[in-house]
């Protein structure tokens, strides 16, 4: 759909990652390097974890050395906020580039609330207090800091992103519009433009998507871990055109300025899955998961085993997924300060095993939170549609339908469900405009979906 809006005027995925698979992180340091207080009390220094990714030496050396300048005045000088704000920055990267959100959300809570006890209106405490929130699925909350934020700096560009995905995340699209008009009227940039594609995306329009995207790769440093995030996110874009030259195109780019970059090498993995190639893809795979702790890796690797035949380790690994996210959910539990939501993951995550009792508890839990986003209402939605009650599934079908979006995956699960709901005519339009340009989706989605219109 494109709009009459202002940064459609102007410029003529981005959730995150889409915020981005949080893990729980389980670490053990030499008590000389860490103070931990027992039961229930909090750690009271946050040391850097080594990298499992080893070749970005030079930037990880900068970071090391950066590390230690402020924890010295940290540790020094209690009064000291603009070290904190330093240090949590420097934090919240280091989840970005490693996946150990986790950890490093907590190590920059800690630091970012001690900024707020002294100074409650301090506005970068307030816009990283958001967007830690947001990165740990705490939407309502993310969003109600970075209002209080606005509220101090209106002027910021950065805290108009976080009011961007807060509402995207609760569902309110056309907040979210605005405030991206917004934010790239104070400053177009990387952090902008994919902000912009994003929303592009949902509203149905792959091309302006496309366009807004490679302006972002345009407008960041190549090599930087932001920005082959973004190169990586185009090729995705491509992928759910059918493009998978294109897309592989961008993934090899991406490995080319940031070597052993996890994200554009899942995407080759992406790409070897959708050629049949399984060994390949696997490999990729693997890869990708020894270099960060991302869950959406080893989800892959449960989809490729299973086409491969290995169902074996394909049922260990789901299982080992399932107990991994139990974890980080009780840990979120007994931490005051924060802890994950992971409802959503969860429910697809009980799908794979056809645990549907456990992932419809998942879905629901996720609904309660936010009713009246689009992705949670198509998980509900695909959760009833698997346990065959399709008249359930059509009113958040229809919910998450709501933008126009045109992602594949969003349009076969549609169509399958007004299929079975008996509204042949819909399903069929779903279904053709799905599997349009063969796009890059899971196989038996594609393949169920392909015979399902062949029957229509």
């Amino acid at each position: 759909m494109r709009c009459g809006l202002l940064f459609y005027q102007k410029l003529t995925n981005m959730k995150r990652n889409r915020f981005y698979i949080i893990v729980l992180i389980i670490f053990a340091v030499a008590a000389g390097f860490i103070v931990v207080k027992r039961k229930g009390q909090q750690i009271s220094f946050y040391p850097l974890l080594d990298r499992k990714d080893t070749s970005a030496q030079e930037e990880w050396k900068n970071v090391r050395k950066n590390f230690d300048d402020l924890m010295k005045v940290v540790k020094t000088n209690p009064k000291d906020s603009n070290a904190r704000i330093s240090l949590s920055s420097l934090y919240i990267q280091e989840a970005r580039v490693t996946g150990n959100y986790m950890y490093y959300d907590q190590a920059a809570m800690k630091y970012v609330n001690e900024v707020l006890d002294k100074s409650p209106l301090n506005f970068q405490a307030l816009t990283f207090k958001s967007l830690l929130y947001l990165s740990q699925h705490h939407f309502t909350d993310g969003l109600a800091f970075a209002e209080k934020a606005k509220q101090v700096n209106p002027y910021n560009a950065f805290v108009y992103g976080l009011l961007v995905d807060g509402n995207v995340e609760t569902g309110n699209y056309k907040a979210a519009i605005e405030y991206a008009d917004k934010m790239v009227s104070i400053r177009p940039d990387i952090r902008s433009y994919s902000r912009i594609s994003y929303l592009r995306e949902i509203h149905g329009d792959y091309t302006g998507a496309i366009e807004a995207m490679k302006m972002a790769t345009d407008a960041g440093q190549a090599g930087d871990e932001t920005t082959e995030w973004t190169r990586v996110q185009l090729g995705h874009l491509y992928e759910n055109i059918g493009d998978l030259k294109s897309a592989a195109m961008y993934y090899n780019m991406a490995l080319q300025n940031r070597p052993s970059y996890a994200y554009a090498l899942a995407g080759l993995g992406r790409i070897a899955l959708a050629e049949k190639n399984y060994p390949k893809a696997i490999n990729y795979y693997l890869t990708a998961d020894s270099l960060v702790k991302d869950y959406s890796f080893k989800e892959a690797l449960v989809d490729v085993y299973q086409l491969a035949g290995q169902n074996d380790k394909a049922d260990a690994i789901s299982k080992n997924i399932i107990d991994a996210m139990n974890k980080d959910a009780e840990s979120g539990k007994n931490n005051d300060n924060i802890g994950h939501y992971a409802d959503r993951e969860m429910a697809y995550a009980y799908l794979k095993i056809n645990n549907y009792s456990k992932a419809l508890e998942h879905a629901l839990s996720e609904y309660n939170r936010r009713p009246a986003n689009i992705d949670v209402n198509e998980t509900v939605a695909w959760v009833y549609y698997r346990k065959a009650d399709y008249r359930k599934a059509l009113p958040y079908i229809e919910t998450a339908l709501r933008t126009n979006g045109m992602n594949p995956t969003l349009l076969c699960h549609a169509g399958l469900i007004y299929a079975k709901a008996g509204n042949s005519a819909k399903a069929k339009a779903l279904l053709q405009e799905g599997l349009k340009n063969d796009p890059n989706i899971a196989e038996d989605l594609k393949t169920e979906s392909f015979t399902m219109l062949q029957s229509l």
